[in-house]
């Protein structure tokens, strides 16, 4: 008989130990529920009871500078009053907070203040809109604004709806019971109002005195948010000299661009950043801006700022030294002031729509512009003097018919598509189409080759050429000709390969291109072809005149020549970059047409018979390059008032080894016979100008920032 094996069995207090923690387990559980369920928003509130927040701090903006190291645009420092306002404040507080300040600054004119003392100081009326007096009545008079809604109109309406209906009750013997004292309470709450959470806004910033500096410095213990700072604004050095290229920048009230908000955003600005408006301060902004100083905050579940620390300092922007040779711009715009006086004051009546001159110099090489100008003459009414504007963009804005300074361009345009050859010739005298005026030159030149041409300026060889690109290579005078309108995209074409008609590249925001005419006739054709059909900016003339200087290289022209790191004081740091020559295109041509054209620019400028021998037979510097006149009508409301001409000249220098490029143009001179050349006096002039500058600097030893580059070592150079 087998025995029975025991079972085992677990001892009694294990079973009790189990029992004991599935008790605990069960608790456990039971008591995460009832904190979620009953307790779960109170104790997300304590989790969320400190919160941070980073807010960005504007540092100064990058400094600009000419070639040769000299301040154009600097930061000037100014006194500043700002606000920080906490995450959550009421209208109430700030209103509060500005009656506080209102004791220690004065942001609106007053009559009882000496007048010395209110320097620029607006008065109220131009800070406080009628909204804002609205704001401050209901705010003092929140029971009597909203008495004057009814019980049924209070229950039809949500909070906002409510309020601004209060606001649409409010009138004019209302806002009248603001007392003049309490308009500066109402300045300072409006841009307390303006103020963004945890982010500084400038209260005030023009004007503030010394007193008012540190009065508000000692009483800052009492008014939370506001500190004081030392802000800065623009200043430009020489003025309104080249101003319109460097351009604006916002204020604070402005902040960013509406129209490029969320770019701005997406890009780390605040609201009430102060950007960049138009030229080159547009162009760069992202450059000049600069690294914003980081501040984290932290703050409790109420908003109140618990403690402040600095995690970034930040950079200051990087700095901007420019192609431009601010001695030489000054000299420029000085030049084309006095000879469009001279010439204005010289035949008053003629040239009564004549009004402005501009001018374009370059580097034809590396496309870097020396300096750009634009003046207008402003005529004095009822007895005042007048006066000269800067309008520098129009260098750029403006399109003109250019005349004859083209002439290169069809010369080459009918080498290289072969209708002509170097050295072909044609008589020139009248071509008559059947049916159309005659057109000439401005004499009868007899036989002409291709160089008589340029250096005589002949319409009718031009003309001849043109032809030849329509189809016509049988001209019979009075007769009909073929034509073909693909002509016109032939020759538009080639002078887009010049930059005439199209972008020049250069490096601002907007440039224009100029107008391309419609009529596709043979006769349009033929006034195509000598600059009296569409129309070039004095820039794209400059484009065009260089790429032919430097052997058929068509150049980026750019304002910017490098990027600097902050310095010290008025230094530059270290190279960030440099702008390298950069080529859109190459003439896509024998170089010999390059090399004819180029001798009969020469003999325009050094042969007798050349078109601006008179002007320019003495110069030592070997210049070459083309006139021209353009016919340009002015009508007024539809009816012909007067005929002008557009003058223009381009050239560069020297001839065999070019240095310098220049383009002028003088729009709506009067015809008149023995007519100022205004346009080759400025060209002489200017470049004059040029060499003896590079002469003086030369036994000066003055060098350009891009030698001093080459002088420092250790200097970094890195791409974007």
């Amino acid at each position: 008989m087998k025995k029975k094996k025991k079972k085992p069995h677990l001892p009694v207090r294990l079973n009790i130990l189990f029992f004991i923690i599935f008790l605990l387990f069960s608790g456990l559980i039971l008591q995460l529920g009832v904190v979620q369920i009953l307790y779960g928003e109170d104790a997300q509130e304590e989790i969320n009871k400190k919160v941070n927040q980073v807010t960005k701090i504007p540092v100064p903006r990058g400094k600009i500078f000419d070639r040769f190291g000299n301040i154009i645009v600097d930061n000037e420092p100014l006194y500043s009053i700002t606000y920080t306002p906490q995450k959550y404040t009421r209208a109430e507080d700030r209103l509060n907070l500005a009656r506080k300040l209102a004791d220690y600054i004065t942001m609106c004119e007053n009559t009882d203040m000496p007048q010395d003392d209110q320097d620029h100081i607006p008065e109220c009326s131009d800070i406080v809109t009628t909204r804002d007096m609205k704001d401050y009545w209901i705010l003092i008079n929140k029971e009597k604004a909203y008495s004057r809604l009814s019980d049924e109109e209070r229950a039809e309406m949500d909070d906002e709806a409510e309020y601004y209906e209060v606001l649409n009750r409010i009138t004019r013997e209302d806002l009248s019971e603001i007392t003049p004292s309490e308009m500066e309470i109402v300045a300072i709450k409006r841009e307390l109002d303006q103020a963004y959470a945890l982010t500084p806004h400038i209260v005030k910033n023009n004007g503030v005195s010394r007193e008012e500096y540190a009065t508000v410095a000692e009483h800052l213990n009492e008014l939370p948010g506001i500190n004081v700072a030392t802000d800065w604004n623009r200043k430009y050095v020489y003025g309104d000299t080249f101003k319109n290229y460097l351009g604006t920048i916002t204020s604070s009230d402005e902040g960013i661009l509406k129209d490029n908000m969320d770019y701005y955003l997406t890009h780390g600005y605040s609201r009430n950043d102060r950007v960049g408006r138009s030229g080159l301060e547009a162009q760069y902004e992202t450059i000049l801006n600069g690294e914003k100083t980081k501040i984290q905050h932290i703050t409790d579940k109420e908003g109140n700022l618990i403690q402040s620390e600095v995690i970034d300092p930040g950079e200051q922007g990087k700095h901007l030294v420019l192609t431009v040779d601010m001695e030489f711009q000054e000299a420029v715009d000085q030049i084309v002031r006095e000879e469009l006086k001279t010439a204005i004051e010289m035949f008053p009546e003629k040239n009564k729509y004549m009004q402005d001159a501009m001018a374009v110099v370059m580097d034809p090489n590396t496309g870097e512009i020396l300096a750009i100008s634009g003046q207008r003459y402003v005529r004095g009414e009822n007895g005042e003097e007048p006066q000269f504007e800067d309008q520098s963009f129009r260098a750029i804005y403006d399109a003109h018919r250019p005349g004859s300074a083209i002439k290169g361009a069809t010369l080459l345009a009918g080498y290289d598509s072969g209708v002509i050859d170097i050295g072909q010739t044609f008589l020139d005298r009248p071509i008559k189409i059947k049916g159309t005026p005659e057109k000439s030159s401005y004499r009868n030149l007899g036989l002409v080759n291709d160089l008589d041409a340029l250096r005589l300026s002949s319409n009718v060889y031009m003309f001849l050429v043109a032809l030849r690109m329509g189809g016509e290579f049988n001209y019979e005078p009075n007769q009909p000709v073929s034509f073909n309108p693909e002509g016109f995209d032939i020759m538009r074409n080639y002078y887009k390969q010049f930059g005439l008609g199209s972008h020049t590249g250069i490096d601002l925001p907007y440039e224009s291109t100029g107008y391309k005419g419609s009529l596709l006739k043979p006769g349009t054709l033929m006034d195509f072809a000598i600059g009296q059909y569409d129309t070039f900016t004095t820039l794209q003339l400059a484009q065009y005149i260089s790429t032919i200087a430097n052997g058929g290289y068509r150049i980026k022209p750019h304002l910017l020549k490098q990027i600097r790191e902050p310095g010290n004081g008025d230094e530059t740091g270290p190279v960030y970059q440099s702008v390298s020559p950069e080529v859109l295109n190459r003439i896509d041509m024998d170089d010999r047409y390059i090399e004819r054209v180029q001798e009969g620019f020469r003999q325009v400028f050094q042969e007798p018979g050349g078109t601006a021998y008179y002007y320019f037979q003495d110069a030592p510097y070997k210049p070459a390059g083309k006139t021209g006149t353009a016919q340009n009508d002015i009508y007024e409301n539809g009816e012909l008032v007067a005929r002008t001409e557009n003058l223009t000249l381009v050239g560069y220098a020297p001839h065999d080894n070019p240095e310098v490029a220049f383009a002028i143009v003088v729009p709506n001179t009067g015809i008149v016979k023995g007519q100022y050349q205004v346009n080759k006096m400025i060209g002489r002039r200017i470049l004059d100008t040029y060499f003896e500058l590079k002469e003086k600097r030369a036994k000066e030893g003055i060098k350009s920032a891009e030698d001093l580059s080459a002088d420092v070592d250790g200097l970094s150079v890195s791409e974007e």
